[in-house]
C-alpha cells in the first residue's frame, strides 16, 4: 500500500467479555491451605472466572466493540489480539476471531504478557498512522488453564476474561500523547511456563521489579508527554495485585481514588486486565472529555509498558 501522511487514531466502540464460572476464594479455602481473608489482604482479589475459550472470549468482547462503533467486521482493516494463552499453538488465535467475526483485513497474536494490550493500543496507532482506518484490539486470557489449580500461591492469583476497543482514524494527533515499551530477558525465568505445562513465579522478586517497572515507565510516558501527576485523571494499571497497585501508584504521588480497578472480581487476567478496568471505568462514568489517562503494565519477560490517552471519543451517556 501507499505510505499517506500520518493520521491519528482514536477510540470509538468497546466490550468485554467474562466467562460464567465464578471462583470464589472460599472455593480455595474449602480445598487449599488458605482463607478468604489472606487472600484478600495479600492481593485485593476475592474472586475470579474460569471456563470459555481464548477465541470465543475474545469473539464476544470484540463483537460488543463492533456494535458500539456502529460498525461489522467488514469495516476493520485488521485484527490484533494480545494473548499469552492462545487455543491453539498454530495458527495465532487471532485467525479464528477474524473468521467469526468476518473481519476482511490481517490478524496476528501478540504475546507480551500482562504488558500485551498496551503493546497493541502503540502498534495499532502506528498501523493507523501508515494508512489503515479501523482496527479491532482484544487483550483475551484463559489463564486457568496455564495455572495448576492445587498451588495455592499461583491458583489463588489469575483468572480468564476479555476486553476489546475499536480504534479509527482521526484527522489530526488523534488520543495517544505518549508511550514507553520495554522488555528484560534476563528476568523472564520469574515467570514463565513452558509449552504444555502450569505457570511457576517467583512472587516477591516480581513483586519488587514491578512496582520498580511501573513507576520507571509511567514516569517516562508522563515527561515525554509534558505531564505531572496532578493532570492525570485516571490510572488504568494492570490488575495483578493490590499491594503491586498501592505501592506504584503511591511512588507516583497517584492517590487510590484516582485508579480503575476490577480487581477483586476478575483476579489477573494478563493482557486482558487493563481493557476490562479501562471499560468499568468508562462505563461507570469515571472518564470525561479531554481526560488524560494513563495506561501502565507489567508482565512475564519481563515486559513493560505505559501509554497517555487524552480521551478525545464519545462516552455511553452519548449514545443514550
Amino acid at each position: 500500500m501507499t505510505i499517506p501522511s500520518p493520521s491519528g487514531a482514536t477510540i470509538t466502540g468497546w466490550g468485554t467479555a467474562l466467562p460464567d464460572i465464578i471462583v470464589t476464594n472460599a472455593d480455595f479455602e474449602a480445598r487449599l491451605d488458605t482463607t478468604d481473608a489472606w487472600i484478600t489482604e495479600r492481593t485485593g482479589i476475592r474472586e475470579r472466572r474460569h471456563g470459555g475459550t481464548t477465541a470465543g472470549l475474545a469473539v464476544e468482547a470484540g463483537r460488543k466493540a463492533l456494535d458500539m462503533a456502529g460498525l461489522t467486521g467488514a469495516d476493520i482493516d485488521f485484527i490484533l489480539l494480545a494473548t499469552t494463552t492462545p487455543d491453539y499453538q498454530i495458527p495465532s488465535t487471532a485467525s479464528q476471531v477474524q473468521e467469526e467475526l468476518q473481519i476482511n483485513g490481517g490478524a496476528c497474536d501478540i504475546n507480551a504478557a500482562c504488558s500485551g494490550f498496551v503493546y497493541g493500543l502503540v502498534q495499532a496507532h502506528g498501523l493507523i498512522a501508515m494508512g489503515l482506518k479501523r482496527i479491532l484490539l482484544i487483550g483475551a486470557e484463559t489463564l486457568a488453564k496455564v495455572t495448576d489449580q492445587d498451588d495455592r500461591n499461583t491458583a489463588i492469583l489469575f483468572g480468564n476474561g476479555a476486553g476489546a476497543v475499536v480504534l479509527e482514524s482521526v484527522e489530526g494527533d488523534g488520543q495517544l500523547i505518549s508511550f514507553d515499551l520495554g522488555s528484560d530477558g534476563s528476568a523472564r525465568e520469574l515467570l514463565e511456563a513452558p509449552i504444555g505445562g502450569y505457570m511457576s513465579m517467583v512472587g516477591k522478586e516480581v513483586f519488587r521489579k514491578a512496582v520498580a517497572v511501573m513507576v520507571d515507565s509511567a514516569n517516562v510516558s508522563m515527561a515525554d508527554a509534558g505531564l505531572a501527576a496532578n493532570d492525570i485523571a485516571l490510572v488504568v494499571p494492570h490488575q495483578a495485585n493490590i499491594r503491586i497497585i498501592e505501592s506504584a501508584c503511591s511512588r507516583l504521588d497517584m492517590p487510590m481514588d484516582r485508579v480503575a480497578m476490577v480487581l477483586h472480581r476478575t483476579g489477573n487476567t494478563s493482557s486482558a486486565s487493563i481493557p476490562l478496568a479501562l471499560v468499568d471505568a468508562i462505563e461507570n462514568g469515571r472518564v470525561k472529555h479531554d481526560d488524560n489517562i494513563l495506561l501502565v503494565g507489567f508482565g512475564a519477560g519481563m515486559s513493560w509498558a505505559s501509554a497517555i490517552i487524552r480521551w478525545t471519543g464519545h462516552l455511553p451517556e452519548e449514545n443514550s
